[in-house]
């Protein structure tokens, strides 16, 4: 019965993984050991974002000015603080590795816990989130955007 119950408790916390916790965080608990443990997806980078160097996310237009646009397969978001500004950040919450899904009135949202982040630096707006968003080096070249 330990067995099932056990199985059961790892479907169960995956299942949450997938929207909720994910990357899973090591013994430790550390949410910037979780932010970064999924080097698969996120390419090298220890800050749990960042994709594929080189890779293509988007054109400035498509990101709006005092806003911005989450890329949930790079696990990066890109905003645009101030007119021709463009920022990055790890896509993964620093509370407990969740996606953040969203950007809205000046901060990046994570549905998980709460936590905002400003779009301007990724500083915690408000939630449990410990410590900013890691920034993601991009380069913005005519109307493209990229990662670095």
């Amino acid at each position: 019965m330990a067995t099932v119950t056990a199985a059961g408790l790892t479907v169960a916390l995956t299942a949450c993984g997938g929207s909720d916790d994910s990357p899973s965080a090591g013994a430790s608990g550390d949410a910037s050991s979780a932010a970064g443990s999924d080097d698969s997806a996120a390419g090298s980078d220890d800050d749990g974002g960042g994709g594929d160097a080189g890779a293509a996310l988007a054109t400035t237009a498509e990101i709006p000015e005092g806003g911005g646009k989450v890329f949930a397969d790079q696990k990066v978001v890109v905003t645009q603080p101030s007119a021709g500004e463009f920022k990055a950040f790890s896509a993964n919450c620093t509370h407990r590795g969740c996606a953040v899904q969203s950007v809205a009135d000046g901060v990046i949202n994570c549905p998980c816990h709460n936590s905002n982040f400003s779009i301007t630096d990724g500083s915690v707006q408000g939630g449990p989130a410990p410590k900013p968003l890691p920034s993601v080096p991009i380069t913005v070249e005519g109307d493209s955007i990229s990662l670095a």
